[in-house]
């Protein structure tokens, strides 16, 4: 057993260190086989007083082998049950030793890495921010299978494990303490072992000590079980809950919330069977596989630097410069300070400057708060930022960042002005969302240093930047864009020049299908609860309201000023609406007053009455089917038209890009990512029937069927 080094002492203690082949230790094949022969060594194992868990990898253990999980197609059930059986009964073997079993956590256990720790007797984990604890398989549309739920269940109770279980939260080693799922923690890693065997050596004849409380006679779970009145009144009022915020599209929420009753119901070896079926249902949905492929695999490759040129060094920001101090350019003014940049906050004013930086001095108030920053972090923060009107301040700047209005001529004017100040070999960034970079960039001297970063509001919550190459924009200016984006954190994505880019137009078309179905004759109320039932947070005429109206009329107005074709393609019946709207109702969206909601100050929004009869003459006869396929093809449809028209370079910017920065249903993995588990034919053909009926534009993009020829998926 190479992987996993087995060291017994002269106290009769067996450390197990795992170090696998991989980067990281993983509960793959290879696990499985090493776990198996080290259990099954531990159970002959003479004069055994111990066991202590630990790694030789920077991670303690991850989880499963996602490439694996991926293969597993329908018809291979039986197979992956029997794999998950397997790594429960190495598991419930091992914590059935009559020893104490310790785990030396000296970094991230995050899935069966955890899963694996709960199976031991007592947990130490080093205490530093590195090392990351929680059972996040929802998030990958799975749910834990090696006994997670059923463990947590037992150890810490129903209503406490859901949180853990159904929204991923993920705990360090500090708050382990306080839930009771860590007992020890280390300042030095160096101590983890010789404090795992001193607990050994403390407690070895101690029966309560190398006994896991569900296999003690008498054992209660914490809080009761699943037939107390607080948890049947929890579990009566969660399912409906549940299904009203995922709309019954993401099937692992729900099964783990039926795995974790189970847990506190029926027999413990019973529900970790119960878990294991559930797990093997999970693992051949389209939508385990669409949020694998994406939110782990895709999302690695980008994180990763795939979209990034790679013969340039690494570069960072020391000192940014930010014009304009509104929405956009205080939140990226936090969000540079708080990683360390020195940031100029520049307006037309000093004090519209300091109300920009006053935003950053909120939201710090608010962390120290929570206990999250202290006031010395906070004011330090704040140092760094500084506020001004003057251009001067400027000087020496490696990036500065110009988040002022949409219009073409203010940004040349600015650019002309401010660039000079830019230190040698720094970069302009417009952060412009629908403006292309190739004509901000004609006001530039050096438009190779001329790049778009388009940040999406509010940019201290929202994890996504859309980096857009201007024709000119060399490698080294994108490589400083993408590294300066990770080093405020954020994830980039990248894309070629075009009116809208990615993120902007693919959203459009979303907001122009609910008004194009507006004016067909059917209800709002309808049209927002089908956008709602297909995934997306909101409907597409509460989006419109959020964006505004007038945004949206602006826009299409100065792409027409400039002589820009519209990228989503007619758009004039989603311009007479907004025209008639804002010009004859002074209704441009929710900022302006109202749009085609009412937004009273003491209840709820409300569908402003007049448009019932305003944009239809006769109600339209179409099925739901219809409706929610129109609002998900479309931007689908246009999606694959940015592939198709190199608008996106990749198909992981287009599904990250449309998750991250669209809001498009999470079950999706995004738009590219679902046509492939759609079927390419099958969308072909469904797009036919849509497009017969309702127009062309929700016909497939040439491309599918280029796929399909060549054997390939998105």
């Amino acid at each position: 057993m190479t992987i996993f080094h087995y060291e017994k002492d002269a106290d009769n203690i067996v450390t197990v260190t795992m170090d696998m082949s991989g980067s990281v230790n993983a509960m793959n094949r290879e696990y499985r086989q090493a776990m198996g022969d080290t259990v099954s060594r531990l159970e002959s194992e003479p004069n055994l007083a111990g066991v202590v868990l630990a790694s030789a990898k920077k991670v303690f253990l991850a989880g499963g082998d996602l490439h694996e999980i991926l293969a597993i197609e329908k018809g291979d059930e039986q197979a992956f049950l029997d794999i998950s059986l397997q790594i429960k009964d190495h598991l419930r073997r091992l914590e059935k030793l009559p020893v104490p079993i310790v785990a030396a956590i000296n970094g991230a256990a995050l899935g069966g890495g955890l899963e694996l720790c709960l199976a031991c007797n007592h947990r130490i984990a080093y205490h530093h921010k590195s090392v990351q604890l929680g059972l996040p398989e929802v998030s990958l549309g799975l749910l834990p299978g090696a006994g997670g739920i059923v463990r947590l269940v037992n150890l810490i109770g129903l209503e406490a494990s859901l949180p853990y279980l159904m929204e991923g939260k993920k705990f360090t080693p500090a708050q382990g303490l306080k839930n009771g799922l860590i007992h020890d923690v280390t300042e030095d890693v160096a101590d983890l072992i010789p404090r795992a065997k001193a607990f050994i050596l403390n407690n070895r004849h101690d029966a309560h000590s190398y006994t896991q409380p569900w296999d003690r006679k008498g054992h209660k779970i914490p809080a009761g079980d699943a037939d107390t009145p607080a948890n049947n009144r929890l579990i009566t009022l969660a399912a409906p809950a549940l299904r009203k915020k995922t709309q019954g599209l993401l099937p692992a929420p729900e099964q783990i919330l039926d795995v974790a009753v189970d847990a506190a119901r029926i027999g413990f070896d019973a529900a970790l069977l119960a878990e294991s079926r559930a797990l093997t249902y999970l693992v051949v949905t389209p939508q385990a596989k669409n949020m694998i492929n994406t939110f782990f695999f895709q999302m690695n490759q980008i994180n990763g630097g795939a979209s990034r040129p790679s013969n340039i060094e690494k570069s960072t920001v020391k000192k940014l410069g930010i014009l304009g101090a509104g929405m956009m350019g205080q939140g990226i003014a936090y969000s540079a300070a708080s990683v360390g940049i020195e940031v100029v906050l520049k307006d037309i004013s000093l004090a519209s400057a300091e109300k920009g930086k006053a935003y950053s001095e909120k939201i710090l108030q608010k962390n120290v708060e929570r206990g999250r920053i202290n006031d010395t972090q906070k004011s330090d923060t704040l140092a760094l930022i500084t506020a001004t009107d003057q251009d001067q301040d400027l000087i020496n700047c490696d990036l500065i960042i110009e988040a002022v209005f949409e219009n073409m001529a203010l940004k040349h004017s600015i650019t002309k002005t401010c660039e000079p100040q830019l230190a040698t070999g720094g970069v302009w960034a417009s952060n412009t969302s629908t403006l292309p970079i190739s004509m901000l960039a004609e006001a530039s001297k050096n438009a190779k240093n001329f790049v778009g970063m388009h940040f999406f509001s509010p940019v201290d919550k929202m994890p996504l930047v859309e980096i857009i190459c201007g024709k000119e924009t060399s490698d080294e200016t994108l490589a400083k864009a993408f590294d300066f984006t990770r080093q405020i954190k954020k994830t980039p994505i990248v894309v070629n020049d075009s009116p809208g880019f990615f993120t902007s137009r693919v959203i459009m078309t979303y907001l122009d299908e609910g008004v194009r179905l507006l004016t067909e004759g059917l209800a709002a109320e309808r049209i927002d609860n089908l956008g709602r039932a297909i995934g997306m947070p909101v409907g597409p005429l509460a989006i419109h309201d959020e964006t505004s109206q007038q945004l949206t009329k602006n826009i299409f107005e100065a792409w027409d000023n400039l002589g820009l074709e519209s990228p989503i393609g007619d758009t004039r019946i989603t311009m007479e609406v907004i025209t008639t709207l804002i010009d004859e109702h002074n209704r441009g969206g929710r900022h302006h007053g109202g749009g085609f909601y009412e937004y009273p100050s003491d209840s709820p929004k409300t569908i402003w009455p007049p448009l019932i009869d305003l944009f239809r003459d006769v109600k339209a006869d179409m099925s739901d089917d219809d409706i929610k396929d129109r609002l998900l093809f479309r931007p689908v449809i246009e999606a694959l038209n940015c592939l198709q028209h190199n608008v996106l370079r990749s198909a992981a910017d287009g599904n990250i890009g449309s998750i991250m920065g669209i809001g498009a249903p999470t079950w999706t993995g995004g738009y590219l990512q679902f046509v492939n588990t759609y079927g390419l034919q099958r969308f072909i053909d469904r797009c036919d029937q849509l497009s017969a009926k309702y127009g062309e534009r929700l016909s497939a993009p040439a491309i599918v069927k280029q796929t399909i020829e060549a054997g390939e998926n998105f």
